[in-house]
């Protein structure tokens, strides 16, 4: 048997009688009149200018270089032997002469870039073993058909990692030649260099290239992972630096990834980057023929607002441009029609 129902009835289903369930709580209904509405117009438009131009001036005083080499200088021979498959492991050296037509005050970064690549394409993004990157020793040596041998690291985003050596020297007016000092480590997430990539254990009886025993290089690689840097051990594997900056895939087909930091320290670059005619010398490995794509070489100063990057202030003025239309067409309407509808026709 059902229970019976109490208290049925038409006034069942009624709310109580609050002041929240009833809609009665204070509220403030803003009266949207000319005398308020167009003000805040004109105002929203002038704030917008106001930081238009501020960040406009600001891009303006940070300093970028791009300086293109895939085939500058006596680099064209180089981006000929990498057509080929044949001659993809041929050493080819070349040399790019530019200016740097004025003085980069403070920090200043140089970083690669790639035109033309698509690094978020979602196959090529999904083409990588994260649980081989933080050393698990289960999926370091994983063979995937038809590979005889395991790769480490795995996957299409390693296999094309950037692997150009840029050394930059200055030339200054008394004919000598100074190699400009860079940074070339610390240049990782820090979430990146001691979370997701992690050497496979080792200690010193038990090497980094013992851990490796039995994998092999990627395809396109001219060295193996344990020995990326030749000057410090402790960059070698999958914490090498610049490996955990490839590895984070950019959006765009046209990106550039840091490769260095100026070293302030030495020379007469303690003030920054002196202006004057530089050399880039170029260990020339990564191909760019197959995608139709440029390398270039940037240099770049970083402010509070980031690197040199003009859409910003240009959103802000056009937004203050658009606002001032706005506010002038109602204004126009608002004289036209006079207050409350007064001089509208009939």
């Amino acid at each position: 048997m059902g229970k019976k129902q109490a208290g049925t009835g038409p006034l069942l289903r009624r709310p109580d009688n609050s002041a929240f369930k009833q809609q009665r709580l204070p509220a403030w209904s803003p009266s949207l009149t000319a005398q308020t509405v167009l003000p805040t117009f004109y105002i929203l438009s002038l704030v917008c200018l106001f930081l238009g131009i501020w960040l406009f001036i600001t891009v303006e005083n940070t300093y970028e270089l791009k300086v293109d080499y895939t085939i500058a200088g006596t680099c064209e021979r180089c981006f000929d032997l990498r057509k080929h498959a044949i001659t993809s492991r041929t050493a080819c050296t070349c040399t790019v002469s530019f200016q740097v037509p004025k003085t980069f005050p403070g920090d200043v970064f140089f970083y690669y870039g790639l035109r033309n690549f698509h690094q978020n394409l979602r196959r090529y993004m999904d083409s990588r073993d994260d649980a081989q990157m933080v050393g698990r020793k289960n999926n370091l040596k994983v063979l995937d058909a038809p590979i005889s041998v395991p790769i480490a690291p795995c996957g299409a985003v390693a296999n094309s990692m950037f692997n150009d050596s840029l050394t930059v020297m200055y030339n200054p007016a008394d004919g000598s030649e100074i190699q400009v000092p860079l940074y070339r480590k610390g240049i990782a997430w820090y979430t990146d260099k001691n979370v997701k990539f992690r050497n496979p254990p080792a200690n010193d009886t038990f090497t980094l290239q013992q851990a490796f025993e039995g994998t092999t290089r990627p395809l396109y690689w001219q060295r193996s992972v344990y020995e990326l840097d030749d000057t410090d051990f402790n960059n070698n594997g999958f914490i090498n630096d610049d490996l955990i900056v490839w590895m984070r895939e950019a959006a765009f087909p046209n990106f550039k990834k840091l490769y260095g930091v100026l070293n302030r320290a030495q020379g007469p670059f303690t003030d920054g980057l002196p202006a004057g005619n530089y050399t880039l010398s170029i260990n020339y490995n990564f191909p760019v023929e197959p995608f139709r794509g440029r390398k270039e070489l940037v240099i770049s100063m970083v402010t509070w607002f980031g690197g040199q990057n003009y859409f910003l202030p240009i959103a802000y003025l056009v937004t203050s441009g658009l606002i001032l239309v706005v506010a002038v067409i109602l204004t126009t309407v608002y004289v036209k029609v006079g207050k409350k509808g007064k001089n509208m026709e009939e």
